[in-house]
């Protein structure tokens, strides 16, 4: 049985570090298991009257689908302000309508967060707020690691590749224990 897990960067930026760290995910995923990222780049901004007038967008039906029809979700998360950036909880606001859909969704399904910072603390406040955020949607947070890669300028070269080896050999084994722990269920 292969595990699925689907995944997302909350950034849109062109070099975005965590775009990369969900690359770097996808080709280093264990044995037995796969990583297929989506974009958020075609959401729009949620608005109940645009959702009312024009229903779910198709990208954000086809990521919920993928998210329902997964094993797991990996979310890559930066940080703005020492939270969660927009452009994240909007995607995740917009994954989680219309109401009845949260369930089919989220509710219990195994979540991961990874992020990368130019800072000194990487993610540890984003990935903080996000869990009030995911435990009202149902969904399961694995916390038995966490991911957080401080100092991103230093950690990927300018094609996006990790040069660290202690990052590559802490994402490896990030990964591996979220897709043991999905299969544990």
């Amino acid at each position: 049985m292969t595990i699925t897990i689907a995944g997302f960067s909350g950034s849109l930026r062109k070099g975005s570090y965590n775009a990369s760290l969900l690359r770097a995910a996808a080709a280093m995923m264990p044995d037995d298991s796969r990583l297929d990222s989506a974009s958020i780049q075609a959401f729009p901004l949620y608005n109940a009257d645009d959702e009312a007038a024009h229903g779910i967008p198709d990208a954000v039906t086809a990521l919920k689908d993928a998210i329902a029809a997964a094993d797991g979700l990996l979310i890559a998360t930066p940080e703005y302000n020492h939270s969660i950036p927009g452009v994240t909880k909007n995607a995740v606001d917009w994954l989680s309508r219309p109401p009845a859909d949260i369930a089919r969704v989220f509710g219990g399904k195994p979540v991961a967060l990874i992020g990368a910072s130019p800072g000194g603390f990487g993610t540890i406040l984003s990935q903080n707020a996000w869990l009030p955020v995911l435990r009202t949607l149902g969904a399961e947070l694995w916390t038995g690691g966490r991911l957080m890669v401080s100092g991103a300028a230093k950690v990927f070269d300018a094609d996006g590749h990790i040069v660290d080896a202690r990052i590559n050999d802490a994402l490896r084994t990030f990964l591996q224990g979220f897709v043991d722990h999905i299969k544990g269920r």
